[in-house]
């Protein structure tokens, strides 16, 4: 029986996906008009700037799926630090289908690597508290497995993966079934003790109806550094408290230090900049 890693069945249908966005049905016409086809050549993909590296096994896809006598060899890991100036991998074979893949390749990399640094920075910020870093749900649409994957990199953790595998009930959900407890009732009987429960809430009052429920986890939207730390207090059945909403580099710290266990943040995903890597001839 032949086993199938299922990331990497996902990794492949993404870049193949990718690439034919990229290629259409005539391929590189500009690559095709100027190169030899059997031209050989080395190239390197180096880092312009510090940063974290992700999705170097999504960046050999990239091109090996297009050509695979292309022999690429990895200098770093993902998850790895790199410095500017760094060589991160070697490309070596066609040059027409090296060129042709490449930005494939390099947009991949350089946005994993981008959310990998910027969520590394965040988790160095708070490193002196016991507070973790989360991702959200907010990514890219069919990127989602990838972006989580390089917050991971990063050093964070991962929030439910998807509607399916975790029960958040937000403000909709709460005005729709009539109460926080309802809510709350309603998905522990359908969903059985083994699904977690979280319930956002977006003041204390809300905060306290959610304590008295069987809710696994709160998630407090936007509150203050103030009642931040009231709700922490106020926890005594030790139930995961997530911080959320403007989360940012100068005041996660202060967030972190109010003792809640985990800070959510989708700007890590949707908004964190690109880390600069290039694709030199060498």
């Amino acid at each position: 029986m032949i086993e199938v890693n299922p990331l990497e069945f996902s990794f492949e249908k993404i870049v193949k996906d990718a690439l034919y966005e990229d290629l259409g049905h005539q391929g590189d016409i500009t690559s095709k008009s100027v190169i030899d086809k059997n031209l050989q050549n080395s190239f390197v993909l180096k880092s312009r700037a510090d940063g974290v590296i992700s999705g170097i096994q999504v960046a050999e896809l990239s091109f090996k799926i297009l050509d695979s006598s292309l022999n690429f060899k990895k200098k770093f890991n993902d998850g790895s630090i790199v410095k500017k100036e760094d060589i991160i991998a070697t490309i070596d074979g066609f040059a027409s289908s090296i060129l042709s893949a490449e930005r494939t390749a390099l947009n991949f990399l350089s946005h994993l690597s981008g959310i990998a640094s910027a969520t590394s920075e965040m988790v160095n910020l708070i490193s002196e508290t016991n507070t973790k870093i989360v991702s959200t749900r907010k990514t890219t649409p069919n990127l989602r497995i990838l972006e989580k994957f390089a917050v991971k990199d990063g050093g964070g953790m991962n929030h439910r993966f998807g509607l399916y595998d975790g029960i958040l009930i937000k403000d909709n959900h709460i005005a729709l079934s009539g109460s926080i407890a309802n809510s709350v009732s309603l998905a522990r009987e359908k969903c059985g003790h083994m699904v977690n429960i979280e319930v956002e809430v977006d003041n204390l009052d809300q905060y306290r109806e959610a304590l008295e429920t069987q809710t696994n986890a709160i998630l407090l939207d936007n509150f203050k550094i103030d009642d931040l730390v009231k709700a922490v207090n106020l926890n005594k059945k030790n139930i995961i408290l997530e911080a959320s909403g403007k989360i940012t580099k100068d005041n996660i710290l202060e967030i972190a230090k109010t003792g809640v266990n985990l800070i959510s943040s989708g700007w890590l995903t949707h908004s964190s900049p690109s880390l600069d890597i290039g694709l030199d001839f060498s």
